[in-house]
């Protein structure tokens, strides 16, 4: 177990999951990091229970702003290496391992999902179609931009800390990956759509792309 390793879980509404999830990071760092996003049910009372340390919103602000607090709050507490997953139960914590031996040779190490037949297939073709704007506008080949299961150093996530507060946060953080030149890896993991399926919707997905060529547009020197 190492003690610079802070896991950061952003949670909305997650009563059902996120006792679970903690105590399974639990058993891979000692540094649970839960932001409570606004929940109003009691996501935070839980996560205290299981003994994660709890940051919370009082109003839903969105994914992006929920990643931001939690990784400046690690940063500020040591963090050396920080590995970010959902609080839904799709991502298993004992992959994390995995995460940071990639991590031994890369600055960001991206989660690819295994395609399984519970995503729809409009969300196939969303997250399909992202990917290859990523690479063309960015030059950053991955099979799964939008994966919310990454690890990055502390040294990357000052590089490519974000200003987007909703689900564009998993495309800023590519785009300035390609903009500072940052070494990356993709390991790829197995999801569990235990709900129905969460995620971006069409309309997200739309302005993703929109985000993607804005910053290409005015960020890239």
């Amino acid at each position: 177990m190492k003690n610079d390793v802070f896991v950061i879980i952003p949670a909305h509404n997650e009563k059902r999951h996120i006792s679970k999830i903690i105590r399974r990071a639990k058993r891979q760092s000692s540094n649970i990091i839960v932001v409570d996003d606004g929940s109003d049910d009691n996501t935070s009372e839980l996560a205290e229970k299981a003994e994660a340390v709890v940051l919370r919103h009082i109003v839903n602000m969105g994914k992006g702003a929920a990643l931001k607090t939690g990784c400046d709050y690690s940063i500020k507490k040591g963090a050396r290496r920080l590995v970010v997953l959902d609080a839904d139960g799709q991502h298993k914590p004992e992959d994390i391992p995995r995460f940071l031996e990639a991590l031994e040779k890369a600055d960001i190490v991206f989660g690819s999902r295994v395609r399984r037949g519970k995503m729809p297939f409009v969300f196939k073709f969303g997250n399909s179609f992202i990917n290859k704007v990523n690479d063309i506008l960015f030059g950053i080949r991955l099979k799964d931009t939008q994966s919310g299961f990454r690890a990055f150093t502390a040294d990357a996530y000052k590089k490519i800390r974000w200003d987007s507060q909703s689900y564009s946060v998993e495309a800023e953080m590519i785009a300035n990956v390609g903009r500072k030149n940052l070494k990356y890896s993709e390991i790829f993991i197995k999801t569990i759509y235990s709900d129905r399926y969460k995620g971006t919707t069409v309309l997200d997905g739309v302005k993703i792309v929109l985000n993607m060529v804005w910053w290409r547009l005015t960020r890239w020197h």
